[in-house]
Protein backbone atom coordinates (compact mmCIF):
# COMPACT_ATOMS: atom_id res chain seq x y z
CA UNK A 1 0.00 0.00 0.00
CA UNK A 2 1.49 3.49 -1.08
CA UNK A 3 -0.65 6.09 0.48
CA UNK A 4 0.41 9.54 0.89
CA UNK A 5 -1.28 12.28 2.92
CA UNK A 6 -0.91 15.41 0.69
CA UNK A 7 -2.39 18.96 0.46
CA UNK A 8 -5.08 19.15 -2.12
CA UNK A 9 -5.62 21.98 -4.73
CA UNK A 10 -8.54 23.65 -6.59
CA UNK A 11 -7.81 21.10 -9.05
CA UNK A 12 -8.63 17.96 -6.87
CA UNK A 13 -12.03 19.37 -5.26
CA UNK A 14 -14.52 17.50 -8.36
CA UNK A 15 -12.86 14.53 -7.29
CA UNK A 16 -12.62 14.78 -3.66
CA UNK A 17 -16.26 16.03 -4.16
CA UNK A 18 -17.38 12.68 -5.30
CA UNK A 19 -15.74 10.53 -2.64
CA UNK A 20 -16.88 12.73 0.28
CA UNK A 21 -20.45 12.21 -1.16
CA UNK A 22 -20.57 8.62 -1.29
CA UNK A 23 -18.34 7.95 1.64
CA UNK A 24 -20.95 9.95 3.87
CA UNK A 25 -24.16 8.88 1.89
CA UNK A 26 -22.96 5.18 2.45
CA UNK A 27 -23.47 6.02 6.49
CA UNK A 28 -27.44 5.60 5.56
CA UNK A 29 -26.77 2.31 5.25
CA UNK A 30 -24.94 1.64 8.95
CA UNK A 31 -27.45 3.42 11.08
CA UNK A 32 -27.58 6.88 10.27
CA UNK A 33 -30.86 8.57 9.91
CA UNK A 34 -30.59 9.21 5.85
CA UNK A 35 -28.05 9.66 3.37
CA UNK A 36 -26.35 12.88 4.54
CA UNK A 37 -22.88 14.08 5.85
CA UNK A 38 -21.52 17.49 7.25
CA UNK A 39 -21.98 20.88 5.74
CA UNK A 40 -20.57 20.66 2.71
CA UNK A 41 -20.12 17.58 1.84
CA UNK A 42 -21.47 17.15 -1.56
CA UNK A 43 -20.61 20.75 -2.67
CA UNK A 44 -17.50 20.76 -5.57
CA UNK A 45 -17.62 24.98 -4.38
CA UNK A 46 -17.02 23.97 -0.60
CA UNK A 47 -14.85 21.55 -1.47
CA UNK A 48 -12.62 24.25 -4.03
CA UNK A 49 -12.76 26.99 -1.09
CA UNK A 50 -11.49 24.84 1.10
CA UNK A 51 -8.69 24.13 -1.13
CA UNK A 52 -8.25 27.54 -1.58
CA UNK A 53 -7.94 28.62 2.00
CA UNK A 54 -5.21 25.66 2.57
CA UNK A 55 -7.66 22.95 4.59
CA UNK A 56 -8.65 20.26 2.22
CA UNK A 57 -6.22 17.43 1.69
CA UNK A 58 -6.32 14.58 -0.41
CA UNK A 59 -5.13 11.02 0.21
CA UNK A 60 -3.66 9.09 -3.00
CA UNK A 61 -3.08 5.08 -3.46
CA UNK A 62 -0.42 5.24 -6.20
CA UNK A 63 -1.32 8.91 -7.54
CA UNK A 64 -5.23 7.98 -7.42
CA UNK A 65 -7.37 10.39 -4.69
CA UNK A 66 -8.87 7.74 -2.86
CA UNK A 67 -9.85 9.85 0.16
CA UNK A 68 -9.11 13.31 1.50
CA UNK A 69 -9.72 15.37 5.06
CA UNK A 70 -10.63 18.77 6.02
CA UNK A 71 -8.15 20.08 8.48
CA UNK A 72 -8.42 23.29 10.67
CA UNK A 73 -4.83 24.51 12.21
CA UNK A 74 -5.00 27.26 15.28
CA UNK A 75 -1.70 27.74 16.91
CA UNK A 76 -1.30 24.90 18.52
CA UNK A 77 -4.80 23.12 18.05
CA UNK A 78 -5.95 20.98 14.82
CA UNK A 79 -9.36 20.47 14.48
CA UNK A 80 -10.13 17.70 11.91
CA UNK A 81 -13.21 18.71 10.49
CA UNK A 82 -13.33 15.48 8.80
CA UNK A 83 -11.82 13.08 6.77
CA UNK A 84 -13.35 10.38 4.09
CA UNK A 85 -12.20 7.25 2.25
CA UNK A 86 -13.97 6.10 -0.75
CA UNK A 87 -16.83 3.45 0.18
CA UNK A 88 -14.94 0.54 -1.89
CA UNK A 89 -11.43 1.39 0.26
CA UNK A 90 -13.54 0.94 3.44
CA UNK A 91 -11.52 -1.59 6.36
CA UNK A 92 -8.10 -1.45 4.29
CA UNK A 93 -6.73 0.97 7.38
CA UNK A 94 -7.23 4.27 5.00
CA UNK A 95 -8.70 5.83 7.75
CA UNK A 96 -6.32 4.93 10.81
CA UNK A 97 -3.05 5.79 8.33
CA UNK A 98 -4.80 9.37 7.62
CA UNK A 99 -5.01 10.51 11.14
CA UNK A 100 -1.76 9.32 12.19
CA UNK A 101 -0.29 11.02 8.96
CA UNK A 102 -2.23 13.78 10.35
CA UNK A 103 -1.16 13.81 13.75
CA UNK A 104 2.68 13.59 12.10
CA UNK A 105 2.56 16.44 9.84
CA UNK A 106 1.84 19.21 12.63
CA UNK A 107 4.48 18.47 14.94
CA UNK A 108 3.39 21.94 16.97
CA UNK A 109 0.28 20.33 18.02
CA UNK A 110 -0.47 20.00 20.98
CA UNK A 111 -4.18 19.14 21.09
CA UNK A 112 -5.97 17.33 18.05
CA UNK A 113 -9.82 17.87 18.05
CA UNK A 114 -13.00 16.13 16.15
CA UNK A 115 -16.46 15.74 16.36
CA UNK A 116 -18.82 12.93 15.02
CA UNK A 117 -22.36 12.02 15.32
CA UNK A 118 -23.33 10.19 18.43
CA UNK A 119 -25.41 7.93 16.02
CA UNK A 120 -22.45 6.40 14.26
CA UNK A 121 -21.06 3.66 16.08
CA UNK A 122 -18.61 3.37 13.40
CA UNK A 123 -16.66 6.00 13.43
CA UNK A 124 -16.77 6.79 17.52
CA UNK A 125 -15.20 2.99 18.06
CA UNK A 126 -12.69 4.57 15.37
CA UNK A 127 -11.33 7.57 17.02
CA UNK A 128 -12.05 5.74 20.69
CA UNK A 129 -9.35 2.73 19.20
CA UNK A 130 -7.12 5.68 17.65
CA UNK A 131 -6.86 6.90 21.18
CA UNK A 132 -9.34 9.66 20.99
CA UNK A 133 -10.93 10.80 24.38
CA UNK A 134 -14.64 11.88 24.66
CA UNK A 135 -14.57 15.71 26.13
CA UNK A 136 -18.54 16.61 25.66
CA UNK A 137 -21.74 15.25 24.05
CA UNK A 138 -24.56 17.65 23.13
CA UNK A 139 -27.23 17.94 20.34
CA UNK A 140 -26.41 14.94 18.57
CA UNK A 141 -22.93 15.03 18.91
CA UNK A 142 -19.94 13.55 20.32
CA UNK A 143 -16.18 16.13 20.65
CA UNK A 144 -13.65 14.24 20.99
CA UNK A 145 -9.38 15.53 21.86
CA UNK A 146 -6.21 13.83 21.96
CA UNK A 147 -3.12 15.56 23.58
CA UNK A 148 0.46 15.05 22.53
Amino acid sequence: MSLQLLKAGASDALTLNDISKRAFDSDGFLGGPSAGGPPGYRSVSFHTEMARQGHLYKLTEEGRIVGGAILFLQADALNVGRIFVAPEHFRKGYGAFMMREIESMFPGVKEFTLDTPDWNIRTNSFYTKLGYTEINRDSGFVYYSKRK
